[in-house]
């Protein structure tokens, strides 16, 4: 019986490690995306590689962590930021009252990340609304006509080095680095 060779790989990055600077340094990129979300990319292969105990819940963990990091280094671009542009700028106008509104509103939702876990920015197709929401950990149980177009990584692995416990910095600095285009990309 031949093996099945299919398993994840770390995306590379469409930025060098310090393009980001000075918002993220080069060595918080660096340990972010070679260690810790490696670490989720072998985690997963490795529970896949035994199937016969199979995990489910550490197996749900680390493809969470592959899956929403992956969409995180694409949320991040060297010369992004500003105000958004485009349908996604429609969107936030209508459902938050303008852009400074849902900034705020999503810096709470990310400040109130309690222990390990993700602030989300969701499009629901069913009623053609963003939605702001947490992810616990890397739980992405939400319903399937929801969009995942924007995430901040709230783990302290992601910004402990530039920012120590000022989680309020970090999540200010996110909004120089936010890639609008992916974003509306992903919008459709």
């Amino acid at each position: 019986m031949e093996q099945n060779n299919k398993s994840y790989k770390l995306p590379e990055l469409s930025y060098g490690y310090n393009e980001l600077e000075p918002y993220i340094s080069e060595e918080q990129l660096k340990i972010h995306h070679q260690k810790h979300h490696q670490a989720y990319v072998n985690g997963a292969n490795k529970i896949l590689e035994d199937t016969d105990s199979v995990d489910l819940k550490k197996l749900a963990f680390q493809i969470g962590g592959h899956k929403l990091h992956s969409l995180f280094w694409g949320n991040l671009e060297p010369n992004g930021g500003g105000e958004p542009t485009g349908k996604i700028a429609e969107y936030i106008e209508t459902d938050f009252d303008g852009f400074e509104n849902f900034k705020e509103v999503f810096n709470k939702t990310a400040l109130s990340v309690e222990g390990s876990g993700w602030a989300v920015l969701a499009h629901d197709k069913e009623i053609e609304r963003l939605l702001i929401m947490q992810i616990e950990k890397h739980n992405m149980n939400i319903y399937p006509t929801v969009e995942i177009l924007m995430v901040l990584d709230m783990f302290e692995h992601a910004y402990y080095i530039d920012y120590k416990n000022e989680k309020t910095k970090y999540v200010d600095a996110f909004w120089s680095l936010v890639n609008w285009g992916e974003v509306n990309k992903r919008l459709g």
